[in-house]
């Protein structure tokens, strides 16, 4: 069946590639981003007709959280309305779509895991967006799987890991956020879960969280980083209170994972062992 992914060019488009080719799966486009623009519905029409997906990825998002609580109208106009020209492209050709979404549409004030019917009470305007293309999406589209994600690393792009091996070369010691929660997830086995619903052929469309299994702080997932690369630095715990950013973050954001599974009959990797190996790769 063929299959679209939009939004190619960042981390998990990258992740997608690599793994379709793993798979040999051929019938797979990867449009840039002119033309896969998914602000521009007259481009999506034209690039639908021409590849007839049966499938269409939409990794494309507008993911600066701190920058959004001020780029409000930019945030919006990909997270929110990018999703529901989307939607309307798939509805107008027949096609099934997979989206990302993302942890942050939670408030994350509890302890406690987050499953997909708790209520979405975002705290900051990249949340707001990303649950705004999500209900766009619902409202619209039948034939939808949502797939919301947390703390998303990998060889690609910019992300915690990379920066961390980065910053850990360069400096005797770093301060990390000890008291935010949540579980890692490395976008090649998100990039495969996405490719295994497909395969799977299923219709039981919906709402579905995915991260790696486990639960760390971003303080222990940075010296998790440092143990397996086998860099010497200090890493000390620093607070929320003591680090202000633009965006409010969720303090405790871990997602219950049993529906995808029990669904999908997967089994979801733990993120130490995934981290081993995306270290392993950059190394």
């Amino acid at each position: 069946m063929k299959i679209v992914v939009l939004g190619a060019s960042g981390q998990l488009g990258h992740c997608l590639k690599k793994v379709a080719e793993q798979r040999n799966i051929t019938d797979i486009s990867f449009p840039s981003e002119q033309d896969g623009n998914i602000l521009d519905t007259h481009l999506l029409d034209i690039l639908f007709t021409k590849e007839k997906p049966e499938f269409v990825i939409n990794c494309a998002a507008y993911t600066a959280v701190d920058k959004a609580e001020d780029d409000v109208d930019t945030c919006r106009k990909v997270n929110r309305d990018g999703a529901e020209n989307i939607a309307k492209a798939c509805v107008s050709h027949n096609a099934a779509l997979i989206h990302v979404s993302t942890d942050f549409v939670f408030k994350g004030n509890v302890p406690q895991i987050l499953s997909e019917t708790d209520p979405a009470e975002p705290e900051n305007m990249y949340g707001l967006t990303k649950l705004e293309g999500e209900t766009a999406i619902s409202d619209i589209l039948e034939k939808y799987f949502t797939l919301r994600t947390s703390w998303l690393y990998s060889e690609f792009g910019n992300n915690f890991v990379k920066t961390m091996l980065r910053l850990g070369a360069e400096r005797d010691q770093l301060g990390v956020i000890v008291d935010q929660t949540g579980s890692p997830t490395y976008a090649i086995d998100l990039a495969s879960v996405i490719l295994d619903i497909i395969e799977s052929g299923s219709t039981a469309y919906g709402v579905y969280h995915y991260s790696n299994e486990g639960v760390t702080s971003w303080f222990d997932f940075a010296r998790t980083i440092f143990d397996i690369s086998g860099t010497s630095v200090e890493v000390n715990p620093v607070k929320t209170s003591e680090y202000v950013t633009r965006a409010v973050r969720p303090a405790y954001s871990v997602m219950d994972k049993t529906k995808i599974k029990n669904t999908f009959g997967i089994q979801i990797p733990y993120w130490r062992d995934s981290l081993a190996t995306c270290i392993k790769n950059l190394s």
